[in-house]
């Protein structure tokens, strides 16, 4: 069992005093047991890992805190950074690799992954962050997840972060299954109410409608009714005389995606900055953040601009200002100052650190992000909006799933600070107000795997298992547990076995030379003299049952020594016997144990 840091210090740290599932977690860590953390995004979940990094310090093991994007690294980075100092903390993703053998290493979990696969030595490693733990469900990075868990060694305790599922059991009995004794510490409630809230442009009055989309438990009516009252746009329908013309919409309310400029404005108005405004597209958060400058809009006063020129000095000094200027550094520069901003992958981590940096003062009031930014990065906002409820996945289009939404409201609301986060879902026609009040209600987040193993895993698998480890190891993945769990239990209870083996044979080494090369001699020596004791038998078999009546031999058996005459011979299944007549007339029963050498004919009589 670790030994438990002291709470008292970890406690006088945070900005507010633990929640029940956080003691709940701290306890099944002090327990030595791997814990599975499940609670609303912004609820205090790295505190737990925080807690278990500790106690690695404590024991003087080390610790590694894996996240699925490098952004989430380079912040998990920093924070712990600060807390336990520069010399005691690593960082390695694809962009980076700072002191990678400190005792806390942040990485993303191919690194891990590949670490494993290549055989690092991992015994003086305590704890695994996995964070955001959940994306075991995202096609690409999803399976990476589950071979870190399965193949990591069983020694190594694992911290499992995730936003809330609803199968949260299922998840930590395969943990327990393939690792070890598991816990599920679950948390449903948000430490800021959330208010899902719709926007709807309208022409026909010019002005933008701001809607609760729940009054009393159930459906704002009067969404409802302005939805269902839009021209939406509809298939063109043939009129018989060769030409094409959508259908009547007379007397119908003409309703729009609200501009991107007008809901700053409106957000700013309604005292709900600083936002997070949600765009599935790199080009479109960029143009978004330049359109707002461009029109003029200035979020900012005289102290912050001259603080955002602060922290971009001191985190872009050391990049060459012909790359600034291939950047775009100017226009960069241009909106922080305004208090706007674009934050995305396709952005250099520098800038992406800076634009962090600024929201998280409470400089930047609006950042136009993709979707990467709702994974576990700590920039909460009053409020959030969501432009559109589908997304591009590469292939084709698809609407967010609850779980999904979930992620990307989560961000609404800051803990001691808002009473209430506000989610503001934007009108589209293409999705209908009803159809987003249900996405918005959702509870149901189920977990499911999505592991395949792919050309990569088969590679690393066939060059470091053979062909029935491979099986074995694909036979504990989660996809084969929530098919039938009763493979993996079979499995882990082998593997198991298999490790208990291969300890006991660790513990019975000598230092006067291997017990398994002496037991294999000792067997080979047995095995030689049962064979020349097989041959022996044969000769002397051979031998015996070439005498005729009236040999005469000599004999050792008992009290007797001296020659007899054989009288007659049995071939019995043991061998064969003799039957002699000593010269005082007496019967002796003679076998070849009795006889010690081959017997030599030395007379023979009538």
């Amino acid at each position: 069992m670790n030994v438990r840091p002291d709470r008292s210090d970890l406690i006088a740290t945070l900005p507010f005093a633990p929640d029940r599932f956080q003691i709940e977690a701290f306890d099944s860590l002090d327990a030595g047991r791997n814990v599975v953390v499940a609670a609303p995004t912004g609820s205090g979940k790295t505190v737990v890992a925080e807690y278990g990094i500790a106690a690695d310090r404590v024991d003087g093991r080390r610790s590694f805190y894996t996240a699925p994007i490098k952004a989430l690294s380079n912040q998990k980075y920093r924070d712990l950074t600060a807390i336990h100092g520069d010399a005691a903390v690593g960082l390695l993703t694809g962009d980076n690799s700072i002191n990678g053998e400190a005792p806390i290493i942040v990485m993303t979990t191919e690194v891990l992954r590949n670490m494993i696969y290549a055989g690092r030595d991992l015994r003086d490693l305590g704890t695994v962050v996995v964070d955001e733990v959940h994306f075991l469900q995202d096609a690409y990075r999803g399976p990476v997840w589950e071979e870190v868990i399965i193949h990591l060694p069983h020694h190594i305790r694992l911290i499992a972060l995730s936003a809330t599922v609803s199968n949260v059991g299922e998840l930590a009995d395969w943990i327990g299954t393939v690792r070890g004794p598991t816990d599920a510490v679950v948390e449903q409630k948000r430490p800021v109410e959330l208010s899902n809230k719709y926007l709807v442009a309208d022409r026909d009055e010019n002005r933008l409608h701001l809607l609760e989309m729940f009054i009393g438990g159930g459906l704002n009516r009067d969404a409802l009714r302005l939805d269902e009252s839009a021209v939406r746009r509809r298939p063109r329908s043939y009129n018989g005389r060769g030409s094409d013309k959508r259908r009547s919409s007379s007397g119908r309310r003409r309703l729009a995606t609200p501009g991107r400029i007008d809901t700053v404005e409106m957000l700013e108005d309604r005292g709900l900055l600083p936002s997070i405004f949600f765009i599935f597209s790199r080009a479109q958060c960029d143009e978004a953040a330049k359109a707002c400058v461009d029109a003029g809009i200035v979020l900012s006063n005289d102290a912050e601009r001259a603080e955002i020129r602060t922290i971009v000095m001191d985190r872009l000094a050391g990049l060459d200002p012909n790359d600034l200027e291939v950047l775009g550094y100017e226009r960069f520069v241009r909106q922080l100052e305004a208090g706007v901003a674009a934050h995305h992958a396709g952005m250099v981590p520098a800038m992406k650190e800076v634009v962090e940096a600024c929201f998280i003062a409470g400089l930047v009031k609006v950042v136009f992000a993709t979707e990467t930014l709702a994974v576990g990065i700590n920039m909460p906002a009053r409020s959030v909006a969501i432009e559109k409820l589908t997304k591009f996945t590469g292939d084709h289009h698809e609407q967010l799933t609850p779980g999904q939404y979930t992620q990307l409201t989560g961000r609404a609301g800051r803990r001691g600070l808002d009473d209430t986060g506000d989610a503001i879902v934007l009108w589209s026609p293409w999705v209908r107000f009803d159809d987003v009040a249900q996405l918005a209600s959702s509870s149901s987040f189920h977990l499911r795997s999505v592991f395949r193993p792919t050309y990569n895993m088969a590679a690393n698998l066939i060059r470091t298992h053979t062909a029935d480890e491979s099986h074995r190891l694909l036979n504990l993945s989660f996809a084969q547990f929530q098919a039938d769990r009763d493979v993996v239990q079979i499995e882990a209870r082998l593997e198991r076995k298999r490790a208990k083996l291969a300890e006991k044979r660790m513990e019975a080494e000598s230092p006067y030379g291997d017990i398994d090369e002496y037991r294999t001699r000792r067997r080979a020596e047995s095995d030689n003299r049962n064979q020349r004791r097989q041959a022996s038998a044969g000769q002397m078999r051979g031998a015996m049952a070439k005498l005729k009546p009236g040999t005469i031999i000599r004999v050792s058996k008992g009290n007797f020594r001296g020659p007899v005459a054989v009288v007659a011979t049995a071939h019995r299944k043991a061998g064969v016997r003799l039957t002699a007549v000593t010269k005082g007339e007496e019967l002796l029963l003679i076998d070849g144990e009795d006889l010690g050498d081959i017997p030599e004919p030395v007379g023979f009589i009538r």
